[in-house]
């Protein structure tokens, strides 16, 4: 089961991808709320310290990953921002 949880972890996080391609497809980002990319990042961040010194891989797994590509989502919704 942990081989499982482990792979659904680092899985999980690459749904982010489709968004991100949609982003810079379109090339704008009006229909995502700059609020929510930054709260949820920022939560990403708060919770980092706490998982990183975990010692269930699941919880670190899942942790990077989504810090990594939700960094991206955050860059990419910031880039292509209209009206900057």
């Amino acid at each position: 089961m942990k081989t499982i949880a482990l792979i659904a972890a680092i899985v999980l996080p690459l749904f982010n991808i489709p968004l991100i391609v949609r982003v810079v497809k379109r090339r704008s980002s009006k229909d995502l709320s700059i609020h929510w990319a930054l709260g949820v990042w920022i939560c990403f961040i708060l919770m980092a310290p706490e998982a990183l010194r975990s010692p269930d891989i699941v919880w670190r797994a899942f942790s990077i990953m989504n810090i990594l590509l939700f960094t991206f989502v955050l860059v990419a919704v910031l880039a292509y921002r209209k009206g900057k």
